[in-house]
């Protein structure tokens, strides 16, 4: 059993930006709290992009703290260029990501270990007792597969984004391909698949909404407090890009004038050979793409019975409301790169204030409680601590 103070799981923007507020706080990477990443190596998510999402495409990439991502090639895949950009940053701040490690569950400790009021993370390669658990998991490990009468019997192919291979796969060229789904990625893959596939059907639940014009800050406010309102409520989250609409671009424009993005309502039932709506008319394929997006990686925190009764678990700010001791970051309204860094920042914030709290039943002396940075790691200095950390 390894104490520490907090665990971080996963190392994508929301856990490496958590933990560099650790670090800042006074928290020393490997003893003070760690961090866990189930993925072969950095880079979160991105490493696992389709190769012609090149960096020039990425919507809304934003630097993580305290270091700049600069002189990246636009015409390098992303997966490349982020992968190397946080691997450097792990580096850089010495953040020690343990990987690959999977987290299988996160309980309470329990008085029975003798750990009263501290959290049990067990894990592929040991258990952690932390006093608190910042979770960064993301969604890329839980794509959405929507269910349709008929669908076991498609006799092509069905793919998800989370497997997309890029347009050069022979499950796309010279094929009959239909698109599933309302966002970015859907509009991304089709634009590609266009070019090489015999033809393409585009199928969405909802009409698009396209986005004309710049983007204001207001409007950027809007669309997280709307995000804000269902986590506040105990709702399963949505999606920023879901209440911002897509963003039109010149290839957007063209692509629609083409025909390529003319958008049909969704089909009833899937067919061995294509797909059918309830008026009778069919579309046939032979590759089915559904980019119907991701849910929260959330299912190794379900000891701690987090969820309310509509499915999502209540935050304030991303502090759990059944479990303070248990902060999400990249969850909901932090679910982008810019709010995962903030969400990063308000989460050690709060952690901070808890185990401040915990401290103070001990000696002051004992808890490092007189330093500006004194959560319970010792007589570490704030002053101290950032001396050590690259500006």
């Amino acid at each position: 059993m390894n104490d520490v103070e907090v665990v971080v799981i996963g190392a994508g923007q929301a856990g490496l930006s958590s933990a560099y507020h650790l670090r800042r706080s006074g928290y020393v990477p490997g003893e003070d709290f760690v961090v866990l990443d189930h993925a072969p190596r950095p880079g979160g998510a991105w490493q696992f992009r389709w190769p012609t999402l090149t960096y020039d495409r990425v919507h809304g990439m934003y630097a993580l703290p305290g270091m700049e991502l600069t002189g990246a090639d636009p015409d390098r895949p992303a997966s490349e260029v982020i992968g190397e950009y946080f691997a450097a940053y792990e580096r850089a701040f010495e953040l020690r990501v343990r990987r690959p490690v999977d987290v299988r569950e996160v309980r309470d400790a329990g008085e029975d270990a003798g750990r009263d009021g501290r959290l049990l993370v067990r894990t592929s390669e040991g258990d952690w007792s932390p006093r608190a658990v910042i979770n960064a998991t993301g969604t890329w490990d839980r794509p959405f597969w929507p269910r349709f009468p008929g669908q076991e019997r498609f006799r092509g192919r069905q793919l998800h984004t989370a497997n997309y291979p890029g347009p050069e796969s022979d499950a796309f060229r010279g094929k009959r391909v239909v698109v599933v789904g309302g966002g970015t990625s859907a509009v991304q893959h089709l634009m590609e698949i266009a070019g090489v596939a015999a033809g393409t059907v585009w199928v969405t639940r909802r009409p698009p909404a396209f986005r004309e014009g710049p983007f204001e800050q207001e409007d950027g406010r809007a669309a997280v407090a709307l995000v804000e309102e269902r986590v506040r409520d105990g709702l399963p989250p949505r999606s920023v890009v879901s209440v911002t609409g897509l963003p039109m671009t010149e290839q957007m424009r063209k692509a629609r004038e083409s025909g390529v993005l003319e958008r049909l309502p969704m089909f009833s039932r899937i067919t061995e050979d294509g797909v059918e709506w309830a008026d009778g008319a069919r579309a046939e394929a032979d590759t089915i793409v559904w980019a119907t997006g991701f849910r929260p990686v959330i299912d190794h925190l379900s000891p701690l019975r987090l969820r309310e009764p509509g499915g999502g678990i209540r935050l304030e700010g991303t502090r759990s409301v059944r479990d303070p001791r248990v902060h999400l970051v990249g969850y909901g309204p932090s679910a982008s790169t810019i709010g995962a860094n903030r969400a990063g920042r308000a989460a050690v914030r709060d952690v901070r204030a808890l185990l401040r709290a915990e401290a103070g039943a001990g000696t002051e002396a004992g808890t490092g409680a007189g330093t500006e940075a004194g959560t319970g790691v010792g007589a570490r200095t704030q002053a101290g601590a950032r001396a050590a950390v690259p500006a």
